[in-house]
């Protein structure tokens, strides 16, 4: 009959573990959970491990980048020209997915921060006409160009928030992410040659224009394997 007893009790003890351990809020990422994320968007293509470290919160470490460019995309009043804008992002970064909330588990904060390895854009230009100066007619082509110049390389915090979960339940899942970078404050000049080399002086008011554009925004779709 002891005997008995002593099992009933150890029965007991293990049928309170577990309710103990169901009362545990696991309704974000669970532990060591692990993806790969292929993504596209505004900040371009780029790829990510996520690694889940508890249950609400995520790690992922990536790396994104970005080439455009634009024939004829800028129009000067006054100045008939042609005109190439490029830009150049690629970044690596460490982002971290926190799910506040036990009812609203496909909501999440996100906050980490980047390296941009290229952060620059630019702009040439180059007049299509002929430059008459009195009797003296300067063809197009040997009339110099503009090349306008903005870099933001460096480290850049990162804060947004993410829609849908952060790993997916069985294979795949999709999400999406919101957000903005804070780039630092760019460096930024202009370069002329020809007869337009007098525009060069203009680099400081230039930097002084642009002294605000620091927000890179991010709107992201997000392609989650499991591993």
């Amino acid at each position: 009959m002891k005997k008995v007893f002593l099992v009933f009790l150890a029965l007991v003890g293990l049928f309170e573990k577990d309710v103990r351990a169901q009362e545990i809020p696991m309704y974000g990422p669970d532990l060591n959970q692990k993806s790969l994320r292929i993504n596209m968007g505004s900040q371009g293509v780029g790829a990510e491990f996520g690694y889940g470290i508890n249950a609400k919160t995520a790690l992922r470490l990536g790396a994104n980048f970005i080439p455009l460019s634009a024939n004829n995309a800028v129009n000067v009043s006054g100045f008939n020209s042609t005109s190439r804008v490029s830009a150049s992002f690629s970044n690596v970064h460490l982002l971290a997915d926190f799910t506040p909330f036990a009812n609203a588990h496909g909501f999440r904060i996100v906050g980490g921060a980047a390296y941009f390895m290229n952060a620059n854009g630019n702009l040439q230009m180059q007049p299509k006409n002929n430059y008459t100066y009195g009797d003296i007619v300067v063809p197009a082509a040997d009339a110099g160009n503009l090349n306008m110049r903005v870099n933001w390389k460096g480290v850049a915090p990162y804060l947004g928030f993410g829609l849908l979960k952060a790993f997916p339940n069985h294979a795949f899942n999709v999400n999406f992410d919101l957000g903005s970078y804070y780039l630092r404050r760019p460096d930024a000049n202009i370069v002329g040659t020809g007869l337009l080399a007098g525009n060069s002086s203009q680099s400081a008011q230039l930097q002084r224009n642009l002294k605000d554009y620091r927000f890179l925004p991010v709107l992201q779709l997000n392609f989650n394997f499991k591993l």
